[in-house]
């Protein structure tokens, strides 16, 4: 049983904002980009939009808080439409992390200018672009580990012989449970999904950014 503190109430509502940005416009940049290489799919249904009620998926949100990992309703997509699908299907998901990098120095870049004003560390503005920094980060390389469906699948599948990517892209209905069992058994084991691979990445990059940990 979850024991959820009035601080922890308050430190979601300060993340709220930028897990709200990062995941529509993750999405968004999925479609867009689809869109622009020649797939209407999502424009047709109503999905290129700011709108985050087109994008949320109830439960995906809230494992982001709980589990540090989460997701949006996938943007659909249709490969057939691409001129090179394969290529296509690897720009289409270097989309959604490269906008989430962009958003992520965007906030930083909010961060310091408060901090260049004076603008007080207990204030929610500087927690909201603070976390936002981090929100962004953390989707960004989550989406980019090679395990189907994540965007990082569709990147390693350009590169494997057409028959070994079919294979591979075949395990997407598995991936999540895959997930889910890594950070099941990482509570027995100790190992962390977030913790070993994902925060030094994270950690890094907010480092050039300028943004303490």
């Amino acid at each position: 049983m979850f024991d959820i503190t009035s601080a922890d109430i308050l430190r979601y509502l300060i993340m709220a904002p930028g897990l709200l940005v990062a995941l529509v416009f993750h999405e968004v940049a999925h479609g867009y980009v689809a869109y622009l290489l020649g797939d209407p799919t999502a424009r047709a249904q109503g999905r290129l939009t700011l709108n985050p009620l087109k994008h949320l998926d109830p439960i995906g949100t809230l494992a982001f808080f709980f589990v540090q990992f989460g997701w949006a309703r996938p943007v659909p997509v249709n490969p057939r439409y691409f001129n090179n699908p394969r290529k296509g299907m690897m720009y289409t998901a270097m989309a959604g992390p490269g906008v989430n990098f962009a958003l992520a120095a965007a906030f930083a870049l909010i961060f310091h200018m408060m901090a260049g004003f004076g603008v007080s560390g207990r204030s929610a503005l500087y927690g909201v672009a603070y976390f936002g920094v981090f929100v962004n980060l953390i989707l960004g390389a989550f989406n980019l580990l090679p395990i189907p469906p994540l965007d990082g699948s569709n990147v390693v599948a350009y590169f494997l012989p057409p028959r070994a990517a079919y294979k591979y892209m075949s395990m997407s209905r598995y991936g999540f449970i895959v997930l889910i069992g890594i950070i099941l058994l990482g509570r027995f084991t100790g190992f962390s999904l977030v913790g070993e691979i994902i925060l030094p990445f994270v950690s890094g990059f907010a480092s050039l950014l300028g943004i303490p940990m």
